[in-house]
């Protein structure tokens, strides 16, 4: 076979470069090793930023998000008993996050490639990417080959896109954090009215929207820990223990947990993200930790440039933005997963013997919770950098 773009992987980023290349008259084709029936029942991710919206808004993609999302411009930090609201939506200009779960995003992009002739290659498996640095890179699959004037990869940090890199001329850059993340989808029985961030002794706990009878929530754990050693009652148990914490606010009931995860908290950067004619995107380019909602986000935001690069070298001969693309989303990248350990520091209590007392560290907590919810500077630099108002708005850097 012969395509134009090789698209390695059908999640968000994949597909929705995917959906402006084909309508832009470039030849492409997503590879996908699952069935289509397992990617659209994935669940991950459900907070669009501000930028994100805009930018699907603008390729004709946003249809279905725009009728069937809910718009979320507050989240509520619990701390000592306190219920702080910040209001990041006012803070940030009216700016506000979509909730849509991932599932329906992809099935949505899934539909209007159909619609333009360019469905995905579903079950298919991309077992080597190759022969990078020519000018005709090939993706193997069991009994296929498919030439490309470009490969993108799309498929993760575990993905054949990144074992496909040269053994010198790039750096991976890993982090490891010092606990772990408890991810659970629950039934609840009314749906969260916003995200909450809970800081307790005991732990972070958070509660995040994602649908009318759904939410996801996360307890923090210690590093290695089992999801064996959370039964559904320890689980609701330490949810309402750690989310209330003297709070008027209730919990929605809990009910049926059809997912419980253990998420290893680290995070990952690729440098650079161009190798010859194979160029990363998403998670095979950038592993962050949910904190912030940053990862779907940040990937969407990679596809928004590749797309404009590759019609413009594709399609016009121009090669100039794909010649920046490496240099311009790891900067991008890098304000991101600093805004995203900046809010992981916030929200989790210091171990070891350099810790202070959980009473004054949490107290500590409360103060800088309060002055994002103030009207001022930092509440509005928090609020621009967790909505993702995008670069133009100026500010770049972490708060505090």
């Amino acid at each position: 076979m012969r395509t134009q773009v090789g698209i390695v992987g059908a999640g968000p980023a994949g597909l929705a470069l995917a959906n402006v290349l084909a309508g832009a008259g470039v030849d492409c084709l997503v590879v996908e090793r699952g069935s289509r029936e397992r990617v659209e029942a994935r669940q991950r991710a459900g907070l669009l930023e501000h930028r994100t919206v805009r930018w699907l808004r603008e390729q004709g993609l946003a249809d279905g998000l725009l009728a069937g999302a809910t718009r979320h411009g507050w989240c509520d930090f619990r701390c000592l008993g306190h219920t702080v609201r910040v209001d990041y939506g006012a803070c940030s200009g009216g700016r506000e996050h979509w909730v849509y779960p991932q599932q329906r995003l992809v099935s949505d992009l899934i539909g209007t490639l159909e619609k333009a002739g360019c469905p995905p290659l579903f079950s298919h498996t991309v077992r080597a990417v190759t022969d990078i640095a020519s000018r005709r890179p090939r993706l193997k699959c069991e009994g296929m080959e498919i030439e490309c004037d470009y490969v993108v990869g799309c498929d993760g940090f575990r993905g054949v896109s990144r074992a496909a890199l040269p053994a010198t001329g790039h750096r991976v850059h890993n982090r490891r954090y010092p606990y772990d993340w408890l991810t659970v989808l629950a039934e609840v029985d009314r749906p969260a009215e916003g995200v909450v961030y809970a800081v307790h002794r005991d732990g972070f706990a958070g509660m995040m929207p994602r649908g009318r009878n759904v939410s996801r929530f996360y307890l923090q754990c210690p590093p290695g820990d089992s999801p064996a050693a959370w039964p559904a009652s320890r689980i609701v148990r330490e949810l309402r223990g750690r989310l209330t914490d003297g709070s008027a606010e209730p919990l929605p009931t809990i009910g049926a947990l059809p997912e419980v995860r253990m998420l290893r908290m680290h995070s990952s950067l690729t440098e650079p993200l161009r190798h010859g004619r194979l160029l990363l995107a998403g998670d095979a380019a950038h592993v962050l930790t949910p904190s912030g909602a940053k990862g779907m986000n940040l990937a969407i935001a990679d596809a928004a440039h590749l797309a404009t690069a590759l019609v413009n070298r594709v399609r016009h001969g121009d090669g100039r933005a794909l010649a920046a693309y490496s240099a311009e989303r790891l900067a991008d990248a890098r304000r991101v997963l600093g805004f995203s350990e900046w809010l992981l520091r916030l929200l989790h209590l210091p171990a070891g013997p350099d810790a202070g007392s959980p009473r004054a560290e949490l107290t500590d907590r409360l103060a800088t919770i309060r002055r994002l919810a103030e009207p001022g500077p930092e509440s509005a630099a928090f609020a621009h950098r967790y909505v993702g108002s995008g670069a133009e708005d100026g500010f770049d850097d972490p708060p505090g």
